[in-house]
């Protein structure tokens, strides 16, 4: 008999770790099974089309097929639930995952076909389901945490996090000591999740995890030998799916300790936190690690205090505050910071506010996300009371609320767009804290340029880089007409900063340094390297291709945006280097130099 565990990911360098770790639970605590008895994966993407998955489904031919359900892929396995019985008619079909845990018996009406469903927390759950299909010495009705068309057989208790196998060791038959593993090939070049602890203290009323407030956690033994896993394969990223990570600040500490100590200079891990609880110590430990060793994503979500109180969110807004600027100022680490829009009492101005608020605290990527009305959550509940009315099929998305129009919703959309493309990309980082001066706020600057893109029917998906810069330039100009030149520099650097251009874009100031300076300049690095000492052995024409000297006659290198604007008496000129970069912006070094 085979068994199926199927995950559809958002996209493929995702994975689904709920499928591996039911499977790896599995093969650890029942690793003698009948003969003939297989445990398998299949993962998916949503951007596959039902005939090819159902094509590959039918391939496999399992007797039972599990899948993992979550707002995103809901619908496509809603799409399959009607049409894999046609074609494997004699196959179990059962659910598991937060989409599917908080309406399970409507569910079980709905779809008739199924056989049922695991709520909650599943590896000990199907575990038992395993041994039931393959022992035959049990009922359904005696499994804990399933939904089945008897009814709900009752809660399961929690999994003790210290029994949960690592999801990226070697199977077991061919695992030996003393041999270092490389990672499964099912996770090569993708992003590795990693779990340190499950639960969450806080209740925010929008969040599933609000509902599990006992925090438990991994043995730090066992974390750190896993994290060894990671560090000595020389993973890419690794990203912790623990819900606040900082909530039990002695085990945060040891964590990030211990990959300050051992870090190999490559592996990035990721951490959403709560910027208000961490504590000196943490700090200390962050100001010393290598840039890009860890990354941070904050949830502030809004500064409406009215709000955070509906929302049962508690946090120190001032300290947060006053944290991330610290963790900013140590120039290593990427800070992501989130907001939600249509939360209860958040109108349109209120927004703008917690808008304007966290863009002041200059992260490296501000989220604009929109409430979603998670099944089982609290806000669910709730919803009606706050007159917020949201989708009917998944992501359940924030249509609008007492507080806050569709219209108005529909502008912070546009408001997303341009937040994506021009302060996340990261591309323009010169250029719009000059350009936010010429507005009352980064909030209404970000407004005009949505409705400047809607008005004249610019693309926001179109893959041109220039594209962008020259409606930038333009718009720029719309706000300041007789700085053009200003902005056409400072879009200049920032290109420059990213890539060294083999076709100069017709927007682009024309190029006024004398040849025969630059080639001498070159000629000199050759000869005896002031700044390019790590291009040793090319020539002075292989040095001209590989970097870029661009003249200005504004300092727009310079981080304070009004020195920026103060006109030069002489030209400048600045080289870019482009084999050394940032490790948090990707830029490249530059250097200001003589010709």
């Amino acid at each position: 008999m085979k068994v199926l565990l199927i995950g559809i990911n958002a996209k493929y360098i995702h994975s689904n770790p709920a499928v591996y770790s039911l499977k790896a639970y599995a093969d650890k605590y029942y690793p003698h099974r009948p003969d003939g008895c297989v445990l398998g994966i299949a993962e998916y993407t949503i951007n596959q089309t039902v005939q090819s998955i159902l094509a590959e489904l039918y391939r496999q031919q399992p007797q039972i097929a599990a899948f993992s359900c979550y707002i995103w892929n809901w619908t496509i396995i809603q799409a399959l639930l009607s049409e894999l019985p046609k074609v494997l008619p004699d196959t179990a079909l059962w659910l598991g995952g937060p989409e599917v845990s908080y309406d399970a018996e409507d569910l079980l009406r709905t779809y008739p076909q199924l056989t049922g469903i695991m709520v909650g927390e599943g590896e000990e759950t199907f575990l038992e389901l395993l041994r039931y299909y393959w022992e035959h010495k049990t009922a359904l009705s005696d499994i804990k945490g399933i939904v089945c068309k008897e009814g709900f057989t009752g809660e399961r208790g929690l999994v003790d996090m210290n029994r949960l196998p690592f999801l990226y060791a070697p199977d077991a038959d061919t695992a030996t000591e003393n041999v270092q593993y490389a990672v499964p090939a099912a996770f090569q070049n993708r992003i590795l999740y990693y779990e340190s602890q499950r639960g969450c203290p806080f209740q925010c009323s929008y969040c599933l995890s609000s509902i599990d407030k006992k925090v438990r956690l991994r043995n730090m033994d066992t974390v750190k030998s896993e994290l060894r896993y990671f560090l000595d394969n020389r993973v890419p990223q690794v990203k912790f799916i623990d819900r606040t990570f900082n909530c039990n600040a002695s085990h945060a500490l040891d964590i990030w300790k211990y990959l300050s100590e051992n870090d190999n200079g490559i592996t990035n891990f990721h951490f959403e936190i709560a910027a208000d609880l961490l504590t000196e110590e943490h700090l200390e430990v962050m100001r010393g690690m290598r840039p890009g060793l860890i990354q941070l994503e904050i949830g502030v979500q809004t500064a409406n205090e009215k709000t955070l109180k509906a929302i049962h969110r508690h946090m120190d807004l001032d300290k947060l505050c006053k944290t991330v600027a610290a963790v900013h100022s140590f120039e290593n680490i990427h800070q992501h910071l989130d907001l939600i829009a249509g939360l209860p009492y958040e109108d349109y101005d209120s927004f703008a506010d917690s808008f304007n608020t966290v863009y002041a605290m200059m992260p490296d990527q501000l989220q604009l996300g929109f409430l979603k009305v998670l099944k089982g959550s609290p806000m669910e509940q709730r919803a009606s009371g706050y007159g917020i009315a949201y989708s009917a099929s998944p992501p359940y998305e924030v249509l609008y609320t007492k507080w806050l129009s569709y219209d108005e919703l529909l502008k912070l959309k546009g408001i997303e767009e341009m937040v994506e493309l021009y302060y996340n990309s990261s591309q323009f980082s010169h250029t719009l804290p000059v350009l936010v001066q010429y507005f009352d706020s980064p909030f209404c600057m970000y407004e005009a340029l949505a409705d400047y893109y809607r008005t004249n029917g610019f693309l926001t998906s179109t893959p041109s880089r220039s594209y962008r810069y020259q409606i930038l330039l333009d718009f720029a100009c719309t706000a300041a007409a007789d700085q053009r030149t200003l902005f056409a520099e400072l879009l200049t650097f920032d290109l420059y900063l990213r890539e060294n251009l083999k076709s100069r874009p017709g927007f682009l100031p024309e190029q006024k340094q004398n040849r025969d300076s630059v080639r001498c300049f070159y000629e000199k690095e050759e000869q005896r390297p002031q700044y390019l000492k790590n291009y040793e052995g090319y020539t002075s024409v292989q040095l001209l291709r590989m970097t870029h000297i661009e003249q200005f006659s504004y300092p727009v290198w310079k981080k304070c945006a009004e020195e920026q604007q103060k006109r030069l008496e002489t030209p400048a000129y600045i080289l870019f280097d482009y084999q050394k970069r940032n490790a948090l912006t990707h830029d490249a070094v530059y250097y200001e130099i003589t010709l």
